[in-house]
Formats: C-alpha cells, structure tokens, sequence
C-alpha cells in the first residue's frame, strides 16, 4: 500500500498539478494540508472520478486537511481532541479498511511564528505557545495510538527539522518556531513513544529535504528544509519497506512548496 502525505499549499492554485502527480504516482492513501478551502468548496469530483473516497476537514482560506483513499474509509474524526475551542482545521484520522486495518491520522502542525518569548517562555496566547501547546495534545493522541496496539500513522506537514541535517542552513533557522529546541524535544518525545520516523529509518545523511521556499531562488540551490514527516506505531514500521521523498513533482505546473513524501506498506 502506497501512502503520501503532500501539503499542497492551496486546491485551488494545485488542481492541475496535483490530478497530475496522482496519475503519475498512483498512492492508495493521500494525505493533504492546507487545502485552505471550505468542506463544501473542495473539488473532490477531480478524485473521485480517479477512484479515491474523499474526506475533508476545511477552513476558508487557511489551513484544512483532507485524506483521499481508493480504500475504504472507517470511523472519520475531524480536530485534534483536548481543546474543545480549537477552530483551526489541522486534523482528520479514519480507518482504511485494506486486507486489515490502518489508522491513519493526517495533521498540519501549526507554524509558531514569530517567537515571542518573556523570560525565555512563550508569552502566553502567541503563536508560539499555541505550536507548542498543540504539540501537548498531538502526544496525548499519539500515546493513545500506542495503547491500541495496531498498525497506525500519523503524517502530515510537522513544521518541525528534527536535526540540523534536515536543514541545507541550519544556522539560518536557529532561532525559528521549525528548529528551536522546545519544538524538537516537544517532537522527539513523541517519537520516544515508540514511534518510528520512516524516512530515517530507510535513509540517513544530509541532503534530503520536502520544503523549498519560493524565495531566493532556493529550489535550484538546493537550499531546502525537512518537515514532512511519517511516524508509524511498532505494528505499522514491521509492515514498512520503503519511505521517499517525491521531489519530480517540482517539475510540474504551478507547483506547491512541498513535495510530497509517501511510504510503502505491506498491506
């Protein structure tokens, strides 16, 4: 089973590119971020006629996460549980229904800038306290997936460089909501949970990265980060067999930011 996780930056500014990559790559399982369209706006017509059921969790303008899956999809929830008064549409998990069953939860990690700190904490309210905070109800969620002891995933855009080789200039993100090291140990103690993070597990060393800004001409130096990121329970990482990063798609019309990353399950 072949299953990517592509923040688009926008439906609207990806409907070519992304059918494209779709028809080119073939995945079972898509998860999408920052969709930034309304439920009611998606144009999941461009996927069902591919074959994909289609689930969404919208926003006007910003964010939104969808999972398009030509498998059946189970038990759909939308919003990441423990903050009730959270309106920001981040998150959306469902069961795929294959030859068993995968949970997989698709997420958009908030950004956190700009940094705004008193006495070396988040002022409280910020955007950086509501990364981190976020992050608080992302391991709860994720120790319950442990307890279940079932295959599982959660992936999407974390906005988080685990290590300075997930930077082409580390240096340049010192102080940045992405690489401080309250977000990385924030991240690493889910990962302590007993998850695998895929990408890592298949390929090691610098040089790899799954976002570029439109800036500077960064895309042809090279000049990228690794944020999108595939963490599976112990049941999911026993079925892994590969983890890539899908840079080709660059090539494409109109193309997003990020490229999409996507493993291979023995399903």
């Amino acid at each position: 089973m072949k299953i990517a996780t592509f923040n688009i930056n926008g439906i609207k500014a990806r409907a070519q590119a992304l059918p494209a990559w779709l028809d080119t790559a073939q995945p079972d399982v898509v998860l999408l971020q920052e969709i930034k369209s309304v439920d009611e706006g998606f144009p999941r017509e461009l996927f069902e006629e591919r074959g994909y059921n289609v689930e969404t969790h919208g926003q006007k303008g910003f964010n939104g996460v969808a999972i398009l899956s030509k498998l059946p999809l189970e038990d759909v929830r939308r919003g990441l549980p423990g903050d009730d008064s959270d309106e920001q549409a981040r998150w959306i998990e469902a069961t795929v229904i294959g030859e068993q069953a995968l949970r997989v939860c698709g997420l958009y990690l908030p950004n956190g800038n700009p940094v705004e700190l008193i006495d070396g904490k988040p002022v409280e309210g910020g955007k950086y306290d509501y990364k981190l905070k976020w992050m608080e109800r992302l391991y709860a969620r994720a120790q319950e997936l442990m307890a279940a002891e079932e295959p599982a995933l959660m992936a999407g855009d974390y906005n988080i460089i685990p290590q300075a080789e997930d930077s082409k200039r580390p240096e340049a993100w010192r102080e940045d909501a992405l690489f401080r090291p309250e977000s990385r140990a924030a991240f690493q103690r889910i990962v302590n949970l007993g998850f695998t993070e895929a990408f890592r597990a298949r390929t090691q060393g610098p040089g790899h990265y799954s976002f570029w800004d439109y800036q500077a001409g960064a895309w042809n130096k090279n000049d990228g980060i690794r944020i999108d990121h595939f963490l599976l329970t112990p049941q999911a990482a026993d079925l892994l067999n590969e983890c890539k990063i899908d840079s080709e798609i660059r090539g494409y019309e109109k193309p997003s930011d990020h490229v999409p990353v996507w493993i291979d399950l023995t399903f």
